[in-house]
């Protein structure tokens, strides 16, 4: 995996200056697998207020690395795992009264607050904060925030949600110094959702958070070498469960990546993946394997050690982040968060 650290600065940027406020980039699921202490590193040039991540190890890994800023851990924060915060000094998002009163006992290190608004998921519902009472009222009560569920919609319900959020945090004791409510997509939409902090996730690592927003720069690139190239003859099979038969005579290059690289088995199952080899597309075919896929070169003269495009540009031709995952039947999320451990990640 290549990752073009110029362009994804250069997309923290623009959501930086449509947002008009300071970024808490994602950071979690490894930087959603493009490599978190990669990415963070690249963006302290920006001076983020901080870093979001989503377990207390994702949080030790980067203080590991030398990273200073605050990082806030969105998962909600238990208790018994108090001590793991205090000691890589995290910062916790907690959603009940127990939780903190416990935290404040210990000394008055921050924590924000997570309002449900509709995502159903975690924090304080909207219309059940006054059950906080008195718990928030404390200096170290230092953000609140929420999650859009649907953001790259324009339906109303992003407007709706802030509408709760904003009623809640009124109901408070006190307003925090930070309120965010805003990722990728929200925070493309302008300033109205901006408020102290954006948290920008998808955008930064090249995948588009919905159409009629601004589109990032292409981020990531993966790419795998031909390990051997073999002539098929019409009517012979490859892969598990003879899963592609040949249609006519060619020849078929493996490549040195499969599923446990993080490309799907089903892709040359479905019909429509490719990768592209010396600048042409050309068809993935039958089963991905765990360590190897297979691909139709037909007519193409292609050699052992060519080095294949799965997700990025060669001679001007580029196969999309968002392709890829629409072949996949994913989201970019998911396919970027998907790609292997032993893929190394290697800034271009």
């Amino acid at each position: 995996m290549e990752v073009d650290v110029e362009a994804l600065v250069d997309n923290a940027r623009t959501v930086a200056k449509i947002a008009g406020t300071r970024l808490l980039p994602v950071v979690k699921a490894n930087a959603y697998g493009v490599g978190a202490v990669l990415v963070s590193k690249a963006l302290e040039q920006l001076d983020p207020w901080g870093y979001g991540v989503a377990t207390i190890e994702e949080g030790a890994e980067l203080r590991a690395a030398g990273i200073t800023r605050p990082i806030l851990v969105f998962m909600p924060a238990r208790a018994r795992l108090f001590d793991p915060y205090d000691r890589h000094e995290l910062t916790p998002a907690l959603g009940d009264a127990g939780s903190i009163l416990e935290w404040t006992t210990r000394g008055d290190r921050p924590f924000h607050v997570e309002i449900d608004t509709g995502m159903g998921r975690a924090g304080v519902r909207w219309d059940e904060v006054d059950e906080l009472g008195e718990a928030v009222d404390t200096a170290s009560f230092e953000g609140c925030f929420t999650h859009f569920h649907s953001a790259e919609r324009r339906d109303g319900t992003a407007e709706q949600q802030l509408e709760r959020f904003l009623g809640a945090v009124a109901r408070l004791p006190r307003r925090p110094a930070l309120l965010h409510v805003a990722n990728s997509a929200a925070a493309l939409r302008g300033k109205q959702f901006a408020f102290d902090l954006v948290r920008p996730g998808i955008f930064l690592y090249g995948g588009a958070p919905a159409d009629g927003l601004p589109e990032p720069r292409p981020v990531v690139s993966v790419r795998a070498r031909v390990l051997s190239v073999r002539r098929i003859r019409r009517g012979e099979s490859v892969s598990y469960d003879a899963s592609w038969t040949a249609p006519r005579d060619t020849v078929v290059a493996t490549l040195r990546c499969g599923y446990a690289d993080g490309l799907r088995r089903m892709l040359g199952a479905t019909g429509g993946a490719c990768v592209l080899l010396r600048g042409q597309r050309r068809p993935i075919v039958g089963f991905v394997q765990m360590d190897m896929a297979l691909v139709d070169t037909g007519t193409l003269e292609v050699q052992v050690g060519d080095i294949a495009t799965i997700v990025g540009e060669d001679a001007k031709q580029r196969i999309t982040l968002r392709e890829m995952a629409e072949w996949s039947a994913e989201v970019p999320h998911e396919f970027l968060t998907g790609l292997g451990a032993r893929l190394p990640r290697i800034p271009v």
